[in-house]
């Protein structure tokens, strides 16, 4: 199930926005402070259209606890379009949690938030996510050379892009 992020979420936030690991993934290379992310929680309104952005907890159904998190991220209203990030804890991957939340993820960008398409850029290295974003009905449509970098070398990523 997918979810507002709580106040009692702000533990797993803080571990993974702060994993260097997952930093080649994303956008981000700073470490958060639990303060910042705390006032992340508070302060966002959950409004897509106000944030351009949402955050949702991966929550098992049965307990409601926190697995992971998916972003719709570089929300545009006008071509009503959203960039998908999805990061599940390491104990919860490759059990099919992920491809189960990217079909909820769609169902609700869709009806609720109006979104016409959805994409995500993975890096060519990046297989798990490769074949995560093609099971799930994106379709690899494009190669941007250079473009994202790991602190010592740059690597291309595909731009994979699912119409809903």
């Amino acid at each position: 199930m997918l979810r507002a992020a709580e106040p009692e979420d702000l533990d797993l936030m803080y571990l993974v926005e702060n994993d260097t690991a997952l930093w080649t993934v994303g956008s981000s290379n700073v470490p958060y402070s639990r303060y910042a992310l705390r006032q992340f929680i508070e302060q966002t309104s959950n409004d897509i259209n106000t944030d351009r952005q949402v955050r949702l907890v991966i929550a098992q159904t049965e307990n409601r606890n926190a697995i992971g998190f998916v972003d719709l991220q570089n929300y545009d209203p006008r071509h009503r379009r959203a960039e998908v990030g999805i990061v599940l804890l390491p104990e919860w991957q490759h059990q099919g949690y992920a491809n189960e939340v990217l079909g909820i993820l769609d169902r609700y960008a869709s009806k609720h938030l109006f979104i016409h398409q959805l994409y995500a850029l993975v890096s060519v290295d990046n297989v798990v996510a490769q074949s995560l974003f093609s099971g799930a009905g994106y379709k690899r449509t494009a190669t941007l050379p250079h473009w994202l970098c790991n602190g010592e070398e740059w690597q291309d990523a595909m731009v994979y892009q699912k119409i809903l």
